[in-house]
């Protein structure tokens, strides 16, 4: 019989009644959002056409600990949460090595991802606020999905931008949106102003989530009633995701396990900021002494290839500037990337702490985080989603690592969701026809040269 179980589930009385605030911890704080007209610090007042009234707070608030979780929240989080965190025995095995593997398992819910875990609190905040609706973007569709729920749920309109070549390739992550009463449009799309115009400049382009995320702004703040919530990036998104770090620091303290490594795909960092938030909390407090590596695709390097600037967060321009690790808010990723986290840009508070040298960053490319994704597949039963799988790759890397030298180091990864939506990418992988497109740098020296010019 194994020493360690194989899945550690918490009580429901240890779901986390608070969200940590790992900006709270930061020694330098992430830089802040900027009126793109003015280049000041924006102001409450500033961003209130834009986001609920609450969520303005939680996004400017630097120095808070913890914020209490709503009961209508908790309440809802306890339909699927505390999440699973499991010792992945059977990878271990096909490997080989004598690392021990842990992973926290978000997608144990009907949107299938970790995204629920914000949508459910933004909804919230939106029917506290009184509002009719929210319009939002999304990639691959598992935001999108999840605040589709959420808005079911609270009695909320949805409306949801959706990256043409997902919106094309995802057909039933666009239904499961309106199974649950989202109205879901392509985007670029006719439908606004700032969509005819990314048309007209980019005659046939795919899209790109920054096209999206201008779109659905600019609804939301020409419709009364409505405001606009984000799927990642904010730093109000990476307080709800805390959730899964205080669950798996929770679970790891049963469990007597201290972790060494700790991974998570990035894409606008939502999940790797939840998973490592009190990691990163103890690691700056010089209390835990352990690698924290951020891993993105070589379609869309934002960590490893691009700069540390102010940017827009959106294709048309419309949004606030963030600094961030960006490749230029026009970067649009090939069609052919398949694996999700498509943004142009990273996480504020990510992008800090990257600088900062307190994590690291790797780019691996897209067939190889398909081999990796059904290789957990065969052995560990549970189909992940692509962007997950990013994690996956480093995960059975930094073990086989292990293997070599002889240490058995605690890896623990992030398993934000399944990928039963996502086969179209699947095939492509098994017909050969996915390739590992990388970007040139005159690819990305034609976006980056439009970053903005900030004194």
């Amino acid at each position: 019989m194994n020493e360690i179980p194989y899945k550690v589930y918490l009580s429901e009385n240890e779901i986390p009644t608070a969200w940590y605030n790992l900006r709270s911890a930061m020694v330098n704080k992430p830089a802040p959002l900027l009126n793109p007209g003015t280049h000041q610090p924006m102001k409450a007042e500033e961003l209130a056409p834009v986001f609920c009234d609450d969520l303005i707070a939680q996004e400017l608030d630097n120095d808070t600990e913890y914020f209490p979780i709503p009961e209508e929240v908790l309440s809802f989080y306890k339909m699927y949460r505390p999440s699973p965190f499991v010792r992945a025995y059977f990878l271990e095995k096909a490997l080989d090595t004598p690392a021990h593997i842990y992973y926290k398992f978000e997608g144990n819910n009907t949107s299938g991802s970790h995204k629920l875990n914000s949508a459910i609190a933004q909804a919230y905040y939106a029917k506290k606020q009184g509002l009719k609706g929210v319009t939002t973007e999304t990639g691959a569709g598992q935001w999108g999905t999840a605040l589709s729920m959420a808005c079911s749920y609270f009695g909320l309109d949805c409306k949801v931008y959706m990256v043409k070549v997902s919106y094309e390739q995802k057909p039933f992550r666009r239904e499961v949106m309106r199974v649950y009463g989202a109205d879901v449009t392509p985007s670029p799309s006719m439908s606004t102003n700032i969509g005819r115009k990314i048309l007209e400049e980019f005659p046939g382009t795919t899209g790109s989530l920054g096209c999206a995320i201008s779109e659905a702004v600019e609804v939301a703040v020409s419709t009364p009633g409505y405001r606009y919530v984000l799927g990642s990036v904010l730093n109000q998104v990476l307080l709800h995701q805390s959730v899964i770090g205080l669950e798996a620091e929770a679970a790891l303290k049963k469990l007597g396990v201290t972790p060494d490594i700790i991974i998570g795909c990035a894409g606008g960092g939502s999940n790797l900021g939840g998973l490592i938030a009190p990691f990163m909390r103890d690691k700056i407090r010089g209390k835990l002494d352990c690698r924290i590596v951020a891993v993105e695709p070589m379609s869309c390097p934002s960590f490893t290839r691009g700069t540390y600037a102010y940017d827009f967060c959106d294709t048309g321009m419309v949004c606030p500037l963030a600094k961030m690790y960006t490749l230029g808010s026009s970067f649009i990723p090939a069609p052919n990337h398949a694996g999700g986290l498509r943004y142009h840009g990273m996480s504020s508070v990510l992008s800090q702490l990257y600088d900062d040298g307190l994590m690291e960053a790797v780019a691996v490319p897209q067939t190889e985080v398909f081999k990796a994704a059904e290789l957990f597949a065969r052995v560990e039963g549970t189909l992940p989603a692509p962007e997950s799988s990013h994690a996956i790759k480093v995960a059975i890397d930094e073990a086989l690592k292990c293997k070599e030298t002889g240490e058995a180091k605690n890896i623990v990864f992030g398993l934000t969701g399944t990928g039963y939506f996502d086969l179209v990418a699947y095939e492509k992988f098994h017909n050969g026809t996915m390739d590992d497109y990388r970007p040139t740098d005159e690819d990305l020296a034609v976006s980056l040269a439009k970053l903005p010019k900030i004194d």
